[in-house]
C-alpha cells in the first residue's frame, strides 16, 4: 500500500514538475496528463481516495488546456467515483461538471446517465428534495434520447417521491402518463393496474372524494380491464369507507389487500396517511354530537 503511495506521490510531483516547466505548449500538458493519470490510478490502488479524486481534477484541468472536452469529463467522472467513498458533496460537484462538458459537446445521453447517478447518490444519503430534481433532469435528457424505459424508471422515482413531499398531483400526472404509454406496449401493458392503483393511492391522500370517484371512472375508460381488478376495488372500497368516514371498514379493505398482495412501504406510508386523516374527522364529528 505504501508503494503505491510513494510510486503516486512521484508521479504527481513530475507531472507538477512538467507544468511548471518550458516546453512547447501541447506537449506539457500532454505529458502532464499522462503523469496525473499514472498518480491517481496508483493513489486508487493505495485506497487514498481524496488524493486521487483531487488528482483526477488536474487531470480534468490538463485535458481542458488541450481542449479535449470529452476527456475532461471523463476525468471528472473518475474524480467523482473517487470522492463517492469518502466525500458525497464533491462526487455530486464533480459529476455535474461533468453532466455540463458533455451538454457542451452534444454527447446527451452520457449526460443524462451521469444525472441519474447523481439522483442515486442522494436517493442513497435520503435526500429525496435533491433525488426528485435530478431524476427529474434525467428522465427529461433520457426522453429526448428517446430512452424510454429508462425515462420511465426516472419519472417513477420522481412521482414516489413527489408524493412523499406531498406532492400528489404532479405524482398523479406522472402514474397516469405512464399507464396511459404502457397500455400500447404488449410487454408492459401488465403494468398498468399498479400505475393506476400509485395514482388512485395519491387522489386517496389528497382526500377529495368527487375527484376520487373522477379518477376511477377516467382509470375505466384508459382501460376497460382495470374495473375487474383487485387494485380498482381497493381504491373504490377505501373511496367508500372515506365518504362513510367508516375506519374500521378502511383497515379491513386493506388489511384484505394486504394478505393477497402485500403492499410495499411507499403505498403502507401514503395509506396510513389517508387512514390518520379519516381518523381525525371521525374524531372531529364525534366532538360535534
Amino acid at each position: 500500500m505504501s508503494d503505491h503511495l510513494s510510486k503516486a506521490e512521484e508521479f504527481e510531483k513530475k507531472a507538477e514538475k512538467k507544468l511548471s516547466g518550458w516546453g512547447l505548449f501541447g506537449s506539457k500538458y500532454d505529458d502532464a496528463a499522462d503523469l496525473f493519470d499514472k498518480a491517481a490510478n496508483s493513489f486508487k490502488l493505495a485506497k487514498s481516495w481524496d488524493k486521487a479524486g483531487a488528482t483526477y481534477l488536474k487531470l480534468a484541468s490538463c485535458h481542458l488546456k488541450l481542449e479535449s472536452k470529452h476527456e475532461a469529463a471523463q476525468a471528472h467522472v473518475d474524480a467523482a467515483h473517487c470522492y463517492k467513498k469518502t466525500n458525497i458533496n464533491e462526487a455530486v460537484s464533480c459529476l455535474d461538471r461533468a453532466v455540463n462538458l458533455f451538454c457542451d459537446i452534444g454527447r446527451l445521453s452520457m449526460a443524462a446517465r451521469y444525472l441519474k447517478e447523481i439522483a442515486e447518490l442522494y436517493e442513497a444519503e435520503q435526500n429525496i428534495e435533491q433525488a426528485l430534481v435530478y431524476y427529474e433532469k434525467s428522465a427529461d435528457f433520457f426522453q429526448n434520447e428517446e430512452v424510454t424505459t429508462t425515462a420511465n424508471q426516472c419519472k417513477q422515482k420522481v412521482a414516489q417521491f413527489a408524493a412523499q413531499l406531498e406532492q400528489y398531483q404532479k405524482s398523479i400526472e406522472i402514474y397516469e402518463d405512464i399507464a396511459r404509454q404502457s397500455l400500447n406496449n404488449n410487454l408492459l401493458k401488465y403494468g398498468v393496474k399498479g400505475h393506476l392503483l400509485n395514482a388512485g393511492i395519491c387522489e386517496l391522500c389528497k382526500g377529495d372524494v368527487v375527484a376520487i370517484t373522477n379518477a376511477l371512472e377516467r382509470y375505466q375508460e384508459l382501460d376497460p380491464t382495470f374495473s375487474g381488478t383487485r387494485e380498482y376495488r381497493l381504491l373504490a372500497d377505501i373511496s367508500a369507507s372515506i365518504d362513510e368516514e367508516d375506519v374500521g371498514r378502511f383497515t379491513d379493505v386493506v388489511k384484505e389487500f394486504d394478505s393477497m398482495t402485500p403492499l410495499d412501504s411507499w403505498k403502507t406510508t401514503l395509506l396510513l396517511r389517508v387512514k390518520e386523516k379519516l381518523k381525525a374527522k371521525e374524531l372531529e364529528e364525534d366532538d360535534l354530537t
